[in-house]
């Protein structure tokens, strides 16, 4: 079963489009990795000032070559100046089992 690594990382409402504005410009480096299945970004509506970044991989060990690499250390660097990390050092990383899993049926 696949493997979801969620990200919960603090970013104060003042910094939170500088923030946004970094995802949007990574380098995508990560779609290209085995074993990568998904990402989404996903910013808080109400109650927390949370971004979760959620990634979900075919497995611990294909989890474990992207963050040993050299493209997870280049999308992790900050962005340059121009978009230097928005976010603080209060962050948390989960990790889950997918054990169940559905989507729509199609025709």
């Amino acid at each position: 079963m696949s493997v979801v690594k969620i990200n919960a990382i603090s970013v104060p409402p003042h910094a939170q489009e500088r923030f946004e504005e970094r995802f949007r410009g990574r380098a995508g480096a990560v779609e290209k990795t085995p074993g990568f299945e998904w990402f989404e970004l996903l910013r808080p509506l109400e109650g927390t000032d949370q971004y979760l970044v959620y990634t979900r991989w075919s497995s611990e060990e294909a989890y474990r070559a992207w963050e040993g690499g050299q493209d997870f250390a280049r999308a992790h660097e900050g962005g340059g100046d121009e978009l230097a990390p928005a976010a603080s050092d209060s962050h948390h990383l989960w990790s889950y089992e997918v054990i169940e899993s559905s989507a729509p049926d199609r025709p």
